[in-house]
């Protein structure tokens, strides 16, 4: 049994969530309708049916609080679920805080990352509607490694555009991909006219979440075997990811704690909402709670651009949905936190951070790493980059503690290991990581490309 001692907090394979917590049915007010790409009119679920599973699409619209998680997703979750919670002990005194911090660390699932969370899920609708292969995209690794191993669970075929510059700065992570089955490209790539179209105009982009996206909803339309999958940004994919937060309530209570402070990097959305939306739901009912999305200042979505329609990918072939962005056409700088490269975020997200329900913070790549070191040496966990830039908030709220004299309790979501990033630590450790933040004429120049898009009323 953990008490108010333990390091670890662990929970019972039989106390995993049975239920999703599905956000909608406590939002302050409802997400603006997403739009044809064509028509510019609200979209309905026949829309969709060409890229998902009529199971998926009925989550992606549900209003219910609360969806029946599958037995077979369950079953498989049982590999690595439930995570463990972490007292950050060895981080604190080393921080000399009067915080308390947690962590519920989500690197143990066999990709090494939160994604199976929703990537196992996906899989099973996709397999029940008889469908034989997906499509997909993924910026540093996590999100395909997540689903070529559920693909390979239920024997579908797997194609993975992976955005060029991860691409040659992970192989291992197209490895790990391919161990698993999956075919992986490097986007912009020679297999879609969009991708083609993009090489044309620039022979050495280095691609984008945005372009590999275009490419990758492209094969799944043009082929009838073949649906397209997302691992952030859309309702469906936060709503699998509430197992993390679910979990954490639970072990959080099993040491009287809860807490003060939930943080999560946020590049579409789907780690932070996952830990923090379970949260949120107490805090729009009224409870004491800050919520910090974190994100990196070369691709600063929440903090510097613009709340209004956009498309999700860089051709302009998803439905357009209101969320903060820097223009579908922004191709953000190469640094190596390439899950957070995108250039807008979750509808969910950017609603709760436009009502107040959740604030935004923007990181350069030193402070962010020099936070990692400081983990990885007291805690001995060597975090994601991704991840570290939640725990750059985490350091930064904990000696505000310190200096406030305040005994708070922070929760952050480790969400995933940092094994296939030693090309970024190395960068960091021999000075050669520069810090790059990106400049108001980029933001200016790409939301030109808006102007002829609807707005949000």
């Amino acid at each position: 049994m953990a008490d108010s001692s333990s390091t670890k907090i662990f929970l019972e394979e039989k106390e995993i969530p049975r239920q999703w917590y599905n956000i909608a049915a406590d939002l302050p007010c409802p997400l603006p309708p997403p739009l044809h790409p064509g028509t510019g009119k609200p979209i309905g679920p026949d829309d969709l049916a060409p890229l998902f599973p009529m199971g998926l699409i009925l989550q992606e619209v549900s209003q219910e609080r609360w969806i029946d998680i599958p037995e077979e997703v369950l079953k498989i979750y049982t590999l690595w679920r439930p995570s463990p919670l972490y007292r950050a002990r060895r981080l604190e005194e080393v921080l000399k805080t009067p915080a308390r911090i947690y962590y519920k660390y989500e690197g143990v699932s066999p990709a090494g990352s939160h994604k199976p969370n929703t990537a196992i899920a996906q899989a099973y609708f996709n397999k029940k509607e008889g469908v034989k292969r997906l499509s997909t995209e993924t910026g540093a690794g996590q999100w395909g490694s997540a689903l070529a191993l559920a693909c390979n669970f239920f024997g579908l075929e797997c194609k993975v555009y992976m955005v060029k510059v991860s691409y040659h700065q992970k192989p291992y992570r197209r490895s790990m991909m391919e161990t698993w089955g999956a075919k992986v490209v490097a986007s912009p790539s020679s297999d879609t006219q969009g991708g083609r179209k993009i090489l044309a105009e620039d022979p050495n982009s280095p691609g984008s979440l945005g372009i590999a996206i275009s490419e990758a909803v492209e094969d799944a339309a043009t082929r009838d075997d073949t649906h397209y999958s997302l691992g952030s940004v859309l309702n469906h994919v936060l709503l699998h990811q509430t197992v993390i937060g679910l979990e954490a309530k639970k072990q959080l209570a099993a040491v009287g704690e809860t807490p003060d402070i939930v943080i999560g990097c946020c590049g579409g959305g789907s780690n932070f909402a996952g830990l923090s939306f379970p949260f949120l739901a107490d805090k729009i009912h009224g409870k004491q709670l800050r919520a910090i999305a974190v994100e990196p200042a070369a691709c600063p979505t929440l903090t510097r651009g613009v709340y209004t329609y956009d498309f999700g990918d860089t051709v302009g072939v998803t439905p357009l949905v209101a969320m903060y962005t820097l223009g579908h056409k922004f191709v953000p700088a190469g640094i190596h936190a390439g899950g957070l490269r995108y250039h807008g975020d979750s509808p969910l997200v950017c609603l709760l951070v436009k009502e107040g329900l959740v604030e935004a913070r923007a990181y350069l790549q030193n402070p962010v790493f020099e936070a990692a070191i400081t983990f990885a040496r007291s805690e001995a966990i060597l975090p994601a980059p991704e991840s570290a830039h939640a725990i750059r908030a985490v350091i930064d709220e904990a000696e505000r503690c310190r200096l406030e004299g305040k005994a708070q309790t922070i929760l952050f979501n480790l969400s995933g290991h940092g094994h296939f990033d030693m090309g970024a630590y190395d960068a960091y450790l021999s000075g050669k990581l520069e810090d790059y933040e990106l400049p108001q004429e980029s933001i200016d120049r790409a939301l030109k490309d808006l102007a002829s898009l609807p707005k949000v009323s």
